[in-house]
């Protein structure tokens, strides 16, 4: 059964395919392959993620069906902790953890017998286009990276939309956070906000601020909704992202 939320090319071959990150969580991903794959040859590759609480089944799945149509071998993968990925306790968001799953996903294209393991790259759409390149700065095997669309998600959790965050207010907001922590503790499971409804809608809130009316026009109407992706995430996930930085070596020191 066709599970994504675009039609299928009938120039790729796709199979659902799983392999550990070095966490020893099992990512589930879908690998897509030229129709006319010749397995005696070695083709580039690519890795794709997921936009900030998406998963494979959306965007991150029609760019590598849309790579694999240009000759490329390529996997869109869900996050560890989401999607059908493995990982304890659901819907968490880790910035080490989702830049290590671009690595296993080299890790698995690069055993493959029809991958050519130095032209391997990695595209990120939305928030994973910081995760991509935060990987990229340390696994000299990612040749080359893609954004669409990139969010740095470290940055605006720790200064807020374009930086708008006072010092005062990031206090405020790490002090919530550790008492959250007691929270979650004391109740034996993470808090999650609300996300996305479970079904497509058909009209968008009024009282949603610009920015989350446009998520909400893809991701919460029949376009773009999916059930796996409800885009929210443990209110402790981002305690991390204030501490993780996945730009910082972006640029080569001189």
């Amino acid at each position: 059964m066709w599970d994504k939320i675009f039609p299928k090319s009938d120039k790729v071959i796709v199979e659902r395919v799983s392999y550990r990150n070095r966490f020893g969580i099992s990512v589930s991903a879908d690998l897509y392959l030229p129709g006319d794959i010749d397995l005696s040859k070695k083709y580039p590759a690519l890795v794709v993620g997921t936009p900030y609480g998406g998963v494979k089944e959306q965007g991150a799945g029609l760019y590598a069906q849309t790579m694999a149509e240009r000759g490329f071998v390529a996997i869109a993968f869900d996050e560890s902790y989401n999607g059908t990925s493995g990982g304890e306790p659901r819907r968490t968001s880790s910035p080490e953890i989702f830049t290590e799953d671009f690595s296993a996903g080299v890790d698995f294209l690069g055993t493959r017998p029809y991958v050519d393991p130095n032209r391997i790259g990695a595209i990120g759409i939305c928030g994973s286009g910081g995760f991509s390149l935060k990987a990229a700065q340390v696994d000299q095997r990612i040749k080359a990276v893609a954004t669409a669309s990139m969010y740095d998600m470290s940055r605006v959790t720790r200064n807020g939309w374009m930086d708008s965050m006072t010092d005062d207010e990031r206090r405020q907001a790490l002090v919530a956070l550790g008492e959250q922590r007691w929270k979650d503790f004391e109740n034996g499971l993470p808090e999650i906000p609300p996300g996305f409804p479970s079904t497509p809608q058909e009209t968008i809130p009024q009282e949603l601020d610009p920015i989350t009316s446009e998520f909400f026009e893809f991701y919460a109407m029949k376009r773009g909704h999916h059930p796996n992706a409800p885009a929210a995430f443990t209110l402790t996930s981002g305690m991390a992202f204030m501490n993780f930085p996945l730009l910082n070596y972006s640029v080569p020191e001189k």
